[in-house]
């Protein structure tokens, strides 16, 4: 029997390592984009009580289905309105997806395989940073992972229980994001049956029982959709009335975003210049390994679920016109068991063994680079040198272990990009979001200014500052006299300062924070030197009337 690449109490190890990494992240605030957008939809469901319709901001939200926001609303239940509370159903996902993808690498190739794959995933830069700024992603490739293995034990096994699970992760997936997570996971059954060239298995009545199931538990999700938009034509979404919500779960979500009419202009070479880094420090080999693969396609027997499963799915978010970095996190289940096989051969193959370690040494060295490049621009001196020598130490460590070339490789990828994580969680993320001015002025006002006397002016959004000091936004209608009876407290920006003004008011208190997009970082903000001129500000003062 030939010997396991790590042992079972190694692998124990990593993943604790791992799961370390993950959990301070859980604690890091919400960023002012989608993850604290959808946490306060979650709040308006905990506060108001009302879990079947989907309402921001602007009103009704029809852009995606109540899983995440269920769960979440749950958490706020449990743990309180609390960054913890909102990712932590994501990171239960997280556990459950890096365990299906263990699993499917077992049934498609062996259990070695499948303990690496599940490594790689987890330790993936896509699969970290997913669970810090979370949106609808760790739960849904949790939920194709899941079904994907589901579906296919119950390809060639006819038990029900194989049936219940792989309904309830293909619902679970659509319940989170809407018909991809249906479709991808049969993209893979799909793979997989050709390569068997088993079709008669799709002529059995557990397949009618799967979609009968399936239908039964994403019924609740129906339900809403229909009460909420199709028994009212009047709604106007994105300028437009009579919406068929149940038609745009199942259909013009995904034709929206493909064909662009939600985003922008299409890179075809998105997929390229996003992987390396997505999927780092594995993606400059997974893409080895996945040309490599495309290569020998038809003269080696191997399964071809992962390879074109990967293949299409990339394909259509390259040449789609609506394209995030985090769409990406679909094909990881994919690439890392292919990768992981391919890893694996190394073994037979010193001079490949050789060409890996010297990849992934060099792609540690630059994940160094990268973090004395924000120790150097965000932090002190000293922390830089501290820290420097760490990670360096680190290096020398793991290269010094008397180990196999393979293992050294990916020992040395885990833990770097480990360590390069968790000096994210605990220092650079809390650091950069003091530059986005919804939680400490929510801080610098907790025991002075009431949220429910907090009001926002038109077209000024901080659901950062919603979220954290747990209260919906309420919008300040100048023309209302009734509000200017009694004093209030106004939040606005520094382009709305000008019209603000010009309304004489009677301003009392007033707190006045920096302001940044720290989602769009840019080279005026990492500069220190020309950080202060590329700060906007945000205000909250206390109208005590009019002039």
């Amino acid at each position: 029997m030939e010997q396991p690449l790590f042992s079972s109490r190694l692998y124990f190890f990593l993943f604790l390592f791992l799961g370390i990494v993950y959990i301070p992240g859980l604690f890091v605030p919400l960023m002012d984009n989608d993850a604290a957008h959808h946490a306060n939809i979650s709040l308006r469901m905990f506060l108001t009580g009302d879990y079947l319709n989907l309402i921001d901001h602007n009103g009704d939200y029809l852009d995606k289905p109540h899983f995440l926001f269920w769960t979440s609303a749950l958490s706020y239940h449990i743990f309180g309105v609390t960054s913890f509370a909102y990712k932590f159903p994501s990171f239960l996902f997280t556990i459950l997806g890096v365990y299906s993808i263990y699993r499917l690498g077992k049934v498609l190739y062996n259990n070695e395989t499948g303990r690496l794959a599940a490594l790689i995933a987890a330790s993936s830069f896509g699969f970290l940073l997913t669970n810090n700024d979370v949106r609808m992603d760790a739960i849904l490739v949790a939920c194709v992972s899941f079904s994907t293995w589901q579906l296919i034990v119950l390809f060639s096994n006819k038990k029900n229980i194989f049936v219940f699970g792989a309904a309830l992760g293909l619902a679970t997936g659509f319940m989170t994001k809407g018909v991809v997570g249906l479709i991808l996971p049969f993209i893979a059954l799909f793979f997989y049956a050709l390569y068997k060239k088993e079709w008669k298995a799709f002529l059995h009545f557990k397949w009618v029982f799967l979609f009968f199931l399936f239908f039964l538990f994403i019924s609740p999700v129906l339900y809403c959709f229909y009460q909420q938009f199709n028994l009212h034509p009047e709604k106007i979404i994105r300028g437009k009335n009579n919406i068929n919500g149940l038609a745009y779960i199942f259909l013009n979500q995904s034709v929206d975003r493909i064909g662009g009419k939600m985003g922008a202009e299409g890179d075809p070479l998105f997929f390229f210049h996003t992987f390396f880094w997505f999927f780092a420090p594995w993606g400059l080999v997974t893409l080895v390994s996945f040309f490599s693969r495309i290569r020998s396609f038809l003269r080696v027997k191997k399964e071809w679920l992962t390879i074109g499963s990967f293949l299409l799915l990339l394909l259509l978010i390259s040449f789609s016109k609506y394209q995030l970095p985090h769409y990406l996190l679909l094909a990881t289940p994919w690439a890392a068991v292919f990768s992981a096989d391919y890893f694996l051969s190394f073994k037979k193959t010193p001079q490949n063994a050789r060409c890996f370690f010297a990849t992934q040494v060099f792609i540690s060295l630059l994940i160094l680079v990268f973090f004395l490049l924000l120790c150097y621009f965000f932090f002190s001196t000293s922390f830089l040198i501290i820290g420097g020598v760490l990670f360096i130490l680190l290096f020398v460590f793991v290269y010094k272990l008397p180990a196999i070339l393979i293992k050294k490789s990916i020992l040395v990828s885990v833990f770097f990009i480990g360590f390069l994580f968790l000096f994210l969680n605990c220092f650079f993320y809390p650091t950069l979001l003091r530059y986005q001015a919804g939680k400490p002025i929510t801080d610098l006002s907790a025991t002075i200014a009431s949220p429910k006397d907090v009001y926002f002016l038109k077209n000024v959004f901080s659901s950062s500052y919603n979220f954290y000091s747990a209260s919906l936004r309420q919008e300040f209608n100048p023309k209302d006299s009734t509000l200017l009876k009694k004093p209030f407290w106004l939040y606005y920006d520094k382009k709305s300062k000008a019209g603000v003004d010009s309304l004489g008011l009677i301003i009392g208190r007033s707190f006045i924070v920096s302001d940044y997009e720290i989602t769009r970082l840019k080279k005026n903000f990492i500069l220190p030197q020309t950080r202060p001129n590329a700060l906007s500000v945000v205000f909250l003062v206390e109208v005590l009337g009019k002039k």
